[in-house]
């Protein structure tokens, strides 16, 4: 199992004082609502996936250790949050991958879906937005990235 920089091996992750259990219910029901938004963000172009998944992985940090650990080690997602979460960044592979596809999609949608010359202008500064913004993350390199 992995666990985040500075802490130990049993160590909880810690963010400020201890919660009541309502407000870790609140955290964790925010958390699961976040991944599913993650989730449903993987094939939309327009709700983005990794800003969600670090959200759940906060919210979980503060309310359950056993979906915040889960989260950590999952076999798709895991990788990703560890490295944005420890590094700082993400790697060239991910980077291409998620700009590819938000083109991908972003233009099969203004091509065939969207006939409005506005919302197609929306999309497209959209699209550049997102892609100026993965593109300044900082590039974790392959040595790096196995650490």
């Amino acid at each position: 199992m992995y666990y985040l920089g500075h802490l130990k091996k049993q160590e909880k992750p810690h963010f400020g004082k201890p919660l009541m259990p309502w407000q870790r219910r609140l955290l964790l029901a925010c958390g699961i609502i976040s991944l599913g938004l993650g989730l449903i963000g993987i094939p939309l172009p327009l709700l983005p996936t990794t800003p969600f998944l670090l959200l759940s992985a906060w919210c979980f940090a503060r309310s359950s250790e056993r979906f915040y650990q889960w989260l950590l080690n999952h076999r798709y997602f895991g990788k990703s949050i560890r490295n944005y979460r420890m590094k700082g960044g993400v790697s060239l592979g991910v980077k291409i991958g998620a700009i590819t596809l938000l083109w991908l999609t972003i233009l099969f949608s203004v091509i065939f879906v969207v006939n409005l010359w506005w919302v197609r202008g929306l999309l497209l500064a959209i699209a550049i937005g997102v892609t100026i913004h993965i593109w300044a993350l900082k590039t974790i390199r392959a040595e790096e990235n196995e650490a």
